[in-house]
C-alpha cells in the first residue's frame, strides 16, 4: 500500500510541479526568488504547494496580481515561501548525505537545522532582498536574520519529529535512493510549512517581514479595482521594515527555540534522539 502511495504522489508531485514551471514563465510578474521558491516548494509538497501556488500567487488576469495577492494571508502565504523553499533545501539536501557518515540522529538532525538555516538566511531570505537594500547583500543578511530564524524554528517543530518518526516506521526511508526517502520529506516539508504560517502570517502583518511583490511594470494595475502595489515605492530605495526592542526580539527567539526543543523531547518519548 505504502509503495501504491508513493507512486501516486510521485505521479501528482509531477503533474504539479509541470504547472507551477510552465505558468511562472508565462505568467509570472514576481521576482526570479519568489517564483524559484514556488518551484521548490511545489517539488517538496507536490499538489499541496501546486494548490496554494494557485490560490495565493498566481495571477489569475493581466493587471489583477496586486489585487489577487493583497490579502493578509496571502501576503503570509508568499512571505513564508521564502522560508520554507531555502529552509527545506537545505535540510533536503544534508538529509541525503549525513547517511554516509553513520552518525547518530541527534547529529543528523543539527547538521540539517544548519544546513537548512544557511540556505534559508544566505540564498532565499538575504538574495529576495537584495534590491531593496540597493545591493547591500551583508545588510539584507542583517535585516533578514530575526525573521528566518523565527520561521526556520517552526519550521523545523513541524519537519523534525515527522522526519524522524517516519524515518524509525519505515525502514530504509533514511535512503536517498530510495522513493520513500523523499516521500518522507515531502511529508515533513507539508507539516513544516503548515506549522510556519502562523509565525510568518505575524511578520508580515506586523510589518517585520515582506509579503508577496510584485516586480515593477510587470503587471500593469487592475482597472476598476482600487488597489496598486507599493513596490514601486520600495524600488527606489531600501525597504523599511520595523525593528522590534532586543527584549522583544529576543521574547520570540527564544520562545521559539523553546517550541523546536519542546518538540524534540516529545519526538524523544517516541524515538530516542541520541548524539553517541
Amino acid at each position: 500500500m505504502l509503495d501504491g502511495a508513493i507512486l501516486l504522489w510521485f505521479l501528482l508531485t509531477g503533474a504539479s510541479l509541470a504547472f507551477v514551471i510552465w505558468d511562472s514563465i508565462t505568467n509570472g510578474v514576481t521576482s526570479w526568488v519568489q517564483r524559484l521558491a514556488w518551484i521548490l516548494v511545489t517539488a517538496y509538497t507536490g499538489p499541496v504547494g501546486a494548490f496554494f501556488y494557485v490560490l495565493g500567487c498566481r495571477r489569475p488576469f493581466p493587471g489583477g496580481h496586486d489585487q489577487y495577492t493583497n490579502l493578509p494571508w496571502k501576503q503570509g502565504l508568499n512571505s513564508e515561501m521564502h522560508c520554507l523553499a531555502g529552509d527545506a533545501t537545505g535540510i533536503i539536501i544534508a538529509a541525503s548525505i549525513v547517511p554516509v557518515f553513520g552518525l547518530s540522529n541527534g547529529w543528523d538532525i543539527t547538521i540539517e537545522y544548519l544546513a537548512g538555516f544557511v540556505s534559508g538566511l544566505l540564498i532565499f531570505q538575504a538574495l529576495m532582498m537584495l534590491d531593496m537594500y540597493q545591493g547591500n547583500y551583508l545588510l539584507a543578511v542583517r535585516k533578514t536574520l530575526f525573521a528566518e530564524t523565527v520561521s526556520m524554528n517552526c519550521v523545523m517543530t513541524g519537519m523534525i519529529p515527522t522526519m524522524v518518526i517516519l524515518a524509525h516506521l519505515w525502514e530504509g526511508s533514511t535512503n536517498p535512493l530510495e522513493p520513500s526517502f523523499w516521500f518522507r520529506m515531502s511529508l515533513a516539508s507539508i507539516v513544516g510549512g503548515v506549522l510556519a504560517f502562523p509565525i510568518n502570517y505575524w511578520l508580515v502583518a506586523n510589518h517585520l517581514k515582506h509579503g508577496c511583490m510584485t516586480l515593477p511594470g510587470a503587471d500593469g494595475p487592475a482597472p476598476h479595482m482600487g488597489h496598486r502595489s507599493p513596490e514601486a515605492k520600495m524600488s527606489k530605495g531600501p525597504m523599511e521594515m520595523r525593528n522590534l526592542p532586543f527584549a522583544e526580539t529576543m521574547f520570540w527567539v527564544v520562545g521559539t527555540y523553546c517550541l523546536l526543543f519542546a518538540a524534540l523531547w516529545l519526538t524523544s518519548l517516541w524515538v530516542p534522539i541520541r548524539f553517541n
